[in-house]
Formats: structure tokens, sequence, C-alpha cells
């Protein structure tokens, strides 16, 4: 199976680097379409909180983060477009896992790259794996790449 539809899921942390390098590798070597979803967490947005006794403004955070997202995006798109065959970006607000499986399946994506923080333990027991997650319930392919990077 050669991959034409590509989705690259990131958080845009330094642990996305390796997985984005495949990414774009694999788009070009394949003269495939690189779909790039980054997916707000929603659980860790966490409740309205009360700071001076201003309520915490949500929405304000998530056009902040909105904001921010879409600068990244556009970085990229300045970094690879003309190396790739197509461009595209979402974002979404919700769980990670669910959000990549439900965009791969809407989207008919062939192959799915993304990155691993490399928690073990107390920490990947509560924090889970978000690519453990979508491996086991992706509908297609999905490349794992791990971070050079120690997790913190």
């Amino acid at each position: 199976m050669i991959p034409k539809k590509i989705l690259f899921c990131t958080d845009f942390s330094e642990n996305s680097l390796p997985a984005r390098s495949y990414a774009v590798d694999f788009a070009k070597a394949f003269n495939a379409s690189l779909s790039i979803l980054h997916v707000v967490n929603s659980s860790r947005l966490g409740y309205p909180a009360f700071e001076a006794g201003v309520p915490f403004d949500l929405q304000s955070v998530l056009l902040n983060i909105e904001d921010s997202v879409k600068a990244a995006f556009n970085d990229f798109i300045s970094e690879f477009q003309g190396q790739v065959a197509e461009i595209t970006t979402t974002s979404r607000v919700g769980v990670p896992a669910v959000e990549i499986v439900r965009f791969a399946e809407e989207n008919s994506i062939d192959l799915i790259i993304m990155g691993t923080h490399g928690w073990t333990g107390f920490r990947h027991l509560i924090l889970g794996s978000t690519a453990e997650n979508v491996v086991r319930t992706a509908k297609c392919p999905v490349l794992t790449v791990k971070s050079t990077k120690s997790p913190s």
C-alpha cells in the first residue's frame, strides 16, 4: 500500500520534531498529501477557576491557543510548501486519541504519523498514551516515532 493521504499529529513540542521529519519525508517520497492535526486536550483545560475574584475566561484561553496554533501551522506551511504535494491544517478540541482517529476516518487517511513522549511507569499510567490509544483504535497504519528528547 502506498499512502496518498498522510496525517501528521502534532502538539508542536520538541517531541514531535522527529515525527514531523518522517511525515514530510514520506509525503515527498510518495507524492502524498499531508494533513497536519493539532488537538487541544480538553481534559487539560480544567474547569473555570477564580483568580482575585475574577472568573477564569475559558473562551479567551481558547482564542490564545487558537492564535498560537495558527502561527505554528503558518510556520510549517512556510517551511514545507512546494516540497509536499498538498498541505492542510486542522485544529480540534477534545480527547486527542479520539479526535485523531475520528479525523483519520473522516478524511480517508492512509497513514498516521505521530511522536511519542516516552513516558513510562506512573506517569504513563496516569496520563496514558495518546499514541498507544491511536495504534489500538485506528483503522489505518500508524507510524509512531520515539522522541530523542528525554521525557520530563
